[in-house]
């Protein structure tokens, strides 16, 4: 007896981008379609100039690419999906970013992923002053270098930096995670050296491997807090 099957169903073809070009739309406008858009569509923004404000506050699983260079705030509040900026991006990129992926193929200014609360950043190129401050949980992989006062009261999260940091990396910092494969000019009040365990190691590879990286975890040094300032001190206080 001979069980015939039935021939596999060819693979759905897959529909193409949505190409909007913003030397003719408004970023507005551009802004509402992807608030509106659905799950699995995919979108490329031509000509964006360095204008403000690109792909914000995206809450489908959506794919977006933006072929050239952002402006302040690109990605910001950013819920679903993924978000790449094939330049370089100004201010406040990612800025209290939830969840999904936002990816810089370039550098990206200062206050790269303020106040992420999730979601994972990558930078491919340097990142500026004050990167990943008052992080809540977002994880972030800087493949050069970043500038001073960054991670600045981190609460939770990991900061991955391939090149050097800045002066008073970790200031006032709580319980992210920092690693630094470079130099580190100075650091912050309360942020110290902390040793590299399996653990930390594990974890490296892991934000790495998905930012797209091959650098090996061993070369980098962990820093976070002394937790000195966790509790009153009274030579802290100030009389009056």
């Amino acid at each position: 007896m001979v069980t015939l099957t039935a021939p596999e169903a060819p693979a759905p073809a897959l529909e193409a981008p949505t190409v909007v070009d913003l030397a003719d739309a408004p970023v507005r406008s551009l802004n509402q379609d992807l608030h509106n858009a659905v799950d699995g569509q995919s979108w490329t923004i031509t000509n964006p100039g360095g204008k403000h404000s690109l792909a914000v506050g995206i809450n489908a699983d959506v794919t977006v690419t933006i072929e050239g260079h952002a402006g302040y705030y690109a990605a910001g509040m950013h819920q679903k999906g993924s978000v790449t900026v094939t330049g370089n991006a100004g201010v406040g990129l990612a800025e209290n970013i939830m969840s999904g992926t936002v990816h810089v193929q370039g550098d990206a200014s200062q206050s790269a992923a303020a106040t992420g609360h999730g979601g994972l950043v990558v930078i491919d190129g340097n990142a500026g002053a004050r990167c990943g401050i008052s992080m809540k949980g977002v994880d972030i992989v800087v493949g050069g270098n970043i500038g001073h006062m960054s991670a600045f009261m981190a609460q939770a999260g990991r900061l991955v930096v391939c090149g050097d940091a800045g002066d008073a990396l970790g200031d006032s910092i709580y319980e992210a995670r920092i690693y630094v494969k470079g130099v580190v000019a100075s650091l912050g009040a309360d942020c110290i050296e902390k040793p590299v365990r399996e653990e930390h190691l594990a974890e490296l590879a892991e934000l790495l491997e998905a930012a797209g990286r091959t650098d090996n975890p061993a070369d980098f040094k962990r820093y976070g807090s002394a937790r000195n300032l966790y509790h009153f001190h009274v030579d802290n206080s100030t009389a009056y």
